[in-house]
């Protein structure tokens, strides 16, 4: 089984690009995820962990996910290599999202909520509309 599950806070805005074959959207983000432990006497240590998201859940992560903010992240692990243009290997590993999750604590005034706007879950098949800007719960 591979499933990941994460919860952090972005490190800038997620980029968003088009694949050559399909024309296919994908948004690729890095998440600051808290290590558990931490050494007396040291700060806490983050993961930097990079994650894509395809299609419908990548144009929802790039609408409304924003640097600094906590979203929780729901997916598999995936490696993957290629060679560029001056025959050099290169190697990652990152997260292929399948759910993703706003997790930030509501704003003080704000009465809408995450499950009224978008449903319970916002995942890579599910469709989510907005109709405007006061639809949002930020």
């Amino acid at each position: 089984m591979n499933k990941i599950i994460l919860m952090g806070r972005l490190t800038k805005e997620p980029e968003t690009r088009y694949t050559q074959t399909n024309n296919t959207l994908v948004a690729s983000f890095t998440l600051a995820v808290n290590r558990r432990f931490t050494r007396q006497g040291e700060e806490r240590q983050a993961d930097f962990i990079p994650v894509v998201a395809w299609s419908k859940l990548g144009e929802f992560c790039s609408k409304y996910f924003k640097k600094g903010q906590q979203v929780g992240v729901i997916g598999r692990i995936q490696t993957r290599n290629w060679e560029d243009e001056n025959k050099v290997k290169h190697y990652i590993t990152e997260v292929v999202a399948e759910e993703a999750y706003f997790a930030d604590s509501k704003r003080e005034g704000d009465t809408s909520t995450f499950e009224n706007t978008f449903g319970t879950n916002v995942a890579s098949g599910s469709e989510f509309s907005v109709s405007s800007d006061d639809d949002l719960p930020f």
